[in-house]
């Protein structure tokens, strides 16, 4: 008799950390894909950068706070933080040198054959250039600026997370010869990091770095004293917010107040020059408390973000992809009634190939509609103007019930949430700020209505948050329907939010932190059942993270059942893929190209009768059990084969997908001999014509072969 198989071994699974920099790997490999427009490569770099500063703040600080309470639990890897913390801090550096690699040896070489300079020094400056910055810097620069020295009187300063700054060694002028002082000076945010300056040269534009026009001028800072040397650092602080929401009397309060100590969290890495003077590291290091293996030396400009301003350089289109405008959807004509569209039958909405004008207008129509009575909404991110926000803000004005759930611990979205949320209750909308000890991360709107034939609900569900900002970024799917069973899940929903009204039971949606664990472990148990019993049985998914140890080992089971599993996964993946004998029925694609993939679809073959889900949440332990989410089914059979089209071609993609391999691995797809596909541009020219193209996806999908899976 076979021996059973014990699909939780560490040795089955990847560390969520170490797989998260695999994925920042793959943007910063389109930086280096020579077949992208030399302006979008710069954007991936950035990108790459912003990644990783979030990936400090919150996880590796996180990592810290366990070795620091003497945490020893492992992950389901097997690894300790600490040793979580050393394997980072090793694929942290190879992936920092690799990208300032990128950025000099490749990139600048090819943005000056374009016309276009990035000076890496102050000292490149020719005489005439010199001049134009030190008459720009006094007249621009040196207002703005706060030279901080350290003395006896004065303290160590707090230096602000992420802010860029330069430190400098002096000696005063009339002072003991040797005897040297340390000042700091924060590059100010408020003024442009990248400055244009005379280049002498027709159809060249030339750019020095803010730091470097300061670093050139730093001596009119310190008027009596001689500047040894100057070098621009950065730190990364601990940004992860500890909330003890059954203690805090008002949550809004709290978070406030908890967002000021963000400025003040323990220093987790510092960035500094490659060149830096050993006696300003030592001061720096000792002064910010942070131990050497933090300490990352860079061998170019200190945070790469700036080169986004760089993307949006006037001229150089031909450096860039043509701007893509998001499509009309078919069934929705723009200033028509919308409630009267969606009373035809359910529509599916794929962001940004079309466009999010009717989730917008959905909602501003819902605000003027004197047959509407009630609005309620989830709002976890949203944009800077945000036009739902106004228009939840009008319908409240106009008398009717608006209830609207903003997340305050939206990580990062904190501030900008406490703005709406005062401004909604201002307005008269009744806000609720979530569950304690849970997020709410779905996407729901529900719009109440009086009719002919009595009250009538009107739903949108997502995968993607209500933000017509991201919209145009992020691809996402979403639905309208005023079907009556969702509809009365939707009010069940929002009764749960506002009060302690948990249903008994559900009609059509699955609801997290209770519901969603088990639907999905049964739902992948009925097709090993089918396997088992000599049926066609398969799984194909997409999402953002695969990390809950649960669902993994579930899917391990009905890999070696026989059921086929294609996973298509953007970020984290804590599963191992094609292992003989564990998973070698499983297949793993992660899309990065244009667009953020954003989008979670979960379609089950059950035996034929197919089923069909969307939802917000990832195959992840804090979607699963510490968030409030939805998962709803696609029953409409046009809509099925509409998500059924966007998942095959996305599996069929061989040009933006990296295929996981068994030793971990992520590669390109072989494309020799096969017709390309690159599903991103494909859905763009589908929303163009609105008549998708049906691709053979057994034709065109590329497996893993079976010789390279050992």
């Amino acid at each position: 008799m076979e021996k059973e198989k014990d699909f939780l071994k560490p040795e089955y699974y990847e560390n969520r950390e170490l797989s998260w920099l695999k994925f920042n790997h793959r943007v910063l490999n389109e930086a280096r894909d020579k077949a992208i427009p030399l302006l979008e490569r710069l954007k991936f770099v950035s990108i790459t950068s912003s990644n990783l500063d979030e990936f400090f703040m919150v996880r590796v600080a996180s990592l810290k706070d366990m070795v620091h309470a003497g945490y020893k639990k492992k992950d389901i890897a097997g690894m300790t933080a600490q040793e979580q913390l050393e394997a980072i801090n090793k694929d942290t550096r190879a992936l920092v040198e690799l990208q300032y690699s990128t950025y000099n040896r490749s990139l600048l070489p090819l943005l000056h054959n374009q016309g276009i300079e990035i000076l890496s020094s102050h000292e490149e400056l020719t005489p005439e250039q010199a001049e134009y910055v030190d008459r720009y810097f006094q007249e621009n620069v040196y207002p703005v600026l706060t030279p901080m020295a350290v003395d006896a009187s004065r303290p160590f300063p707090l230096i602000r997370n992420k802010s860029l700054n330069i430190a400098a060694l002096l000696t005063k002028k009339d002072g003991k010869k040797g005897e040297m002082e340390f000042a700091t000076v924060q590059v100010p945010s408020v003024l442009p990091r990248m400055i244009q300056i005379p280049s002498g040269q027709e159809g060249v534009k030339t750019f020095l770095l803010l730091e470097q026009m300061i670093e050139r001028n730093i001596h009119h800072l310190f008027l009596n004293y001689h500047v040894i040397c100057a070098y621009p650092y950065r730190i990364m602080r601990n940004a992860d917010l500890s909330i003890d929401e059954d203690e805090a009397e008002d949550l809004l309060q709290e978070i406030e107040k908890q967002l000021k100590r963000r400025q003040w969290g323990e220093v987790i890495r510092l960035e500094v020059e490659e060149k830096v003077d050993k006696r300003l590291l030592q001061i720096l290091s000792e002064d910010l408390h942070i131990a050497p293996e933090d300490i990352y030396k860079i061998g170019g400009p200190l945070d790469l973000t700036f080169l986004m301003k760089m993307y949006g350089i006037e001229g150089g289109d031909e450096l860039r992809y043509p701007p893509y405008k998001p499509q009309r959807v078919p069934q929705i004509t723009p200033g028509e009634d919308i409630f009267a569209t969606i009373r035809k039958g359910d529509i599916l909405l794929h962001h940004p190939y079309q466009t999010f004008d009717p989730v917008v207008d959905f909602i501003r129509q819902a605000s003027v509609d004197p047959d509407v009575l009630a609005i309620k909404q989830t709002l976890y991110r949203v944009s800077g103007n945000s036009p739902i926000i106004a228009s939840l803000a009008q319908a409240a004005e106009n008398g009717k019930q608006v209830s609207v759930l903003v997340e305050l611990k939206a990580r990062f979205d904190e501030e900008n949430n406490i703005v709406w949320a005062k401004k909604l209750e201002k307005a008269g909308c009744h806000v609720i700020y979530g569950l304690v000890g849970l997020k709410t991360h779905s996407k729901i709107a529900l719009v109440v209505r009086k009719e002919e034939d009595g009250i009538r609900r009107y739903v949108h569900l997502g995968t993607g948050n209500y933000n017509d900002s991201t919209a145009k970024l992020y691809t996402d799917l979403g639905m309208f329907t005023c079907s009556e069973a969702i509809g009365e899940d939707a009010t069940a929903v929002f009764n749960m939010l506002s009060g302690y009204s948990e249903p008994l039971s559900w009609n059509k949606l699955v609801v997290a932190p209770i519901w969603l664990r088990k639907r999905f472990l049964k739902l992948i148990k009925r097709e090993i059942k089918h396997a088992q019993e000599g049926k066609e049985a398969f799984i194909r998914g997409k999402m953002n993270s695969l990390c809950d140890r649960d669902v993994i080992a579930a899917l391990y089971e009905a890999s070696c059942a026989g059921v086929k599993i294609e996973l298509v996964i953007r970020g984290i993946c804590c599963l191992k893929a094609g292992v003989p004998e564990i998973s070698e029925n499983i297949t793993v694609h992660s899309i990065v190209g244009n667009f953020l993939e954003h989008s979670r679809i979960f379609w089950f073959h059950n035996d034929g009768q197919e089923e069909i889900y969307m939802g917000s949440a990832d195959w992840m332990p804090r979607n699963l059990d510490r968030r409030v989410e939805i998962m709803f089914p696609v029953e409409d059979e046009g809509l099925m084969n509409q998500v059924r089209h966007v998942l095959e071609t996305q599996l069929a993609d061989n040009t933006k997908a990296h295929i996981l391999r068994p030793d971990g691995r992520y590669e390109k797809v072989d494309k020799r001999g096969k017709k390309l596909v690159n599903s991103q541009e494909q859905f763009c020219e589908e929303a163009k014509s609105a008549v998708p193209k049906k691709i053979n996806i057994y034709q065109e999908r590329v497996f893993v072969p079976e010789e390279t899976a050992e």
